[in-house]
């Protein structure tokens, strides 16, 4: 080897070495200043985190971040995403509004789904590449939905347990829908027949079945027992690193089972919720989930092609109808149907007008599997990040027609205070 080779070589090897701090400090740097920007703009700092990627990504000019780092960091930031809605997961609530939240949710998925798949056969799409679309457009984002109802204070409120309700059921859909999607994307050269592929269904939701019930009755009592005692140590080290054993190892645990790392995380959410520590780890857990859910989203955008706003701007407004008009005309059809008020109906039906989190993740399994196509993926992520940037403006046109909700009545002022 000439010495200009070992030159190069040893160079590569640097490039390497660094590649990940540097992934990192360009990813939460910029993350941080156009979270920052968004949020002075009265945008989610979604948009922000986003916008932060495609700055770092290879469409744009400048500083590029690791193409193959980024997607297994985003990877970790799934699950622990995914732990994070096992975690905060709620039965009770659901079963108060389930005679709304599930149809709701079935419904409006199902509609949603019928209009991304007929834009996308329109648009020249497979069936199978139209219908993913489709239901990508379907699942709005917890993140967004919180935090508009945290602006209006009806988290708590009718309205807040009614689209909590929803999301949750969609989140349930689309952790199902992440082990099946597999299976329904055919490989070139393959050939599988409809009760093959229905066998092939059956077996695998057969297995989720049995591997959610051991989880349920022996990771309840096996895993609350563990959590104690590493609580018993008192070390708040060994407990963070506990609680991300768990988690990691039980979605990795599911990824060699069922190729779906959002199971696993899942259910150890879900079964450490139900324990006496369950808070605990939430907490625990939650700095290290925000860092990692930043990193996703900013390794979303880096894979955003920004110049499809200008190649395709009817595909772009058409997939965005779908989410903003579409989902919410579909929602208020349901909750007029059920006869909810006025306000509480124009209310879900803005905060379910947007899309985030899981619509980028089964996009871009859609995409890895073969299922769709990168320019599918590129209107999905427009669609998101024009939604979410939206939904503020939403919100204020229902609020004009009718929806803005009452101020809460003044208390009287104790005496005592007057004294």
């Amino acid at each position: 080897m000439t010495p200009a080779d070992l030159a190069d070589h040893a160079s590569n090897v640097a490039d390497h070495a660094d590649s990940l701090i540097l992934t990192l400090v360009g990813g939460f740097v910029l993350a941080f200043v156009f979270g920052m920007i968004a949020n002075r703009l009265k945008l989610s700092p979604l948009v922000g985190y986003l916008v932060a990627g495609i700055a770092v990504g290879p469409h744009t000019i400048g500083f590029v971040a690791d193409q193959e780092l980024a997607p297994q960091l985003a990877e970790i930031g799934v699950i622990l995403l995914m732990f994070g809605v096992g975690l905060h997961f709620s039965l009770a609530d659901l079963m108060k509004v389930r005679k709304i939240a599930i149809p709701g949710a079935i419904v409006q998925i199902g509609a949603a789904t019928v209009l991304g798949w007929g834009l996308g056969r329109l648009m020249g799409m497979s069936d199978l590449e139209a219908t993913l679309m489709g239901f990508a457009l379907s699942v709005a984002s917890t993140v967004v939905l919180l935090r508009a109802l945290e602006e209006r204070k009806q988290v708590k409120g009718d309205v807040g347990r009614i689209a909590m309700g929803w999301l949750i059921v969609e989140d349930l859909v689309i952790v199902i829908a992440l082990v099946v999607l597999p299976l329904l994307v055919i490989q070139p050269g393959e050939t599988l027949s409809g009760m093959d592929l229905a066998g092939s269904i059956g077996w695998t939701l057969f297995k989720v079945a049995g591997f959610t019930a051991i989880m349920l009755v022996v990771g309840a009592r096996v895993l609350p027992w563990v959590l104690v005692r590493i609580a018993h140590t008192k070390s708040r080290e060994l407990f963070t690193l506990g609680v991300l054993a768990i988690a990691l190892g039980i979605a990795w645990v599911a990824y060699a089972l069922f190729h779906s790392f959002a199971l696993g995380a899942f259910l150890a959410g879900l079964v450490l919720n139900s324990s006496p520590l369950g808070h605990n780890a939430a907490e625990r857990s939650l700095p290290l989930r925000d860092a990692f859910a930043v990193l996703f989203f900013v390794s979303v955008g880096m894979l955003f092609d920004p110049t499809i706003l200008v190649r395709e701007p009817l595909a772009v407004l058409g997939v965005l109808g779908i989410v903003i008009v579409g989902k919410s005309i579909a929602a208020l059809a349901i909750t007029t149907l059920f006869k909810l008020d006025k306000a509480t109906s124009l209310t879900v039906a803005a905060a379910l007008a947007q899309i985030g989190e899981f619509s980028f993740i089964l996009a871009a399994l859609s995409v890895q599997l073969g299922g769709m196509r990168q320019e599918t993926h590129d209107l999905i992520l427009a669609a998101a990040l024009l939604s979410i940037s939206l939904n503020p403006f939403v919100f204020a046109f229902i609020d004009r027609i009718g929806a803005k909700p009452k101020p809460p009545a003044k208390e009287p002022t104790p005496v005592t205070s007057l004294i």
